[in-house]
């Protein structure tokens, strides 16, 4: 599994690695500090990622629009997203999922959690 995580927070970046690394099988992970590092990593890899962890609030390009300009292009439109973030509210759940989120969570999470949201997706 090669999975890139997208959090401006260099600290959460690290915990997210940790935590997956502790539930998951994990070949390689890429860590990206906001939406347009996310992408050109996601081009400097072809596209071939199987698992984007990717945080809402950043600089520069947010995780929405990240999500939005992913789930648009061809090429990467299949990689599963999982949107994890301190952003709570309803609607804010509902317009990353319309986006094409695979799934979401809210910060603070625990290992139990990512493992089961990446089960979920990966098909466990």
């Amino acid at each position: 599994m090669k999975v890139l995580i997208v959090d401006d927070s260099s600290t959460m970046r690290k915990i997210i690695k940790k935590t997956i690394n502790q539930t998951e099988k994990v070949d390689e992970i890429v860590e990206a500090e906001d939406g347009i590092d996310a992408l050109q990593k996601i081009k400097d890899h072809n596209c071939e990622f199987d698992l984007v962890m990717l945080d809402i609030n950043m600089p520069r390009v947010d995780g929405l629009t990240t999500l939005k300009q992913l789930k648009s292009m061809e090429d990467t439109k299949g990689i599963p997203v999982i949107m994890c973030t301190s952003e709570a509210e309803k609607e804010m759940v509902i317009e990353c999922v319309k986006a094409g989120a695979s799934d979401y969570i809210v910060k603070p999470f625990n290992k139990d959690l990512i493992s089961e949201k990446i089960e979920k997706i990966s098909g466990k």
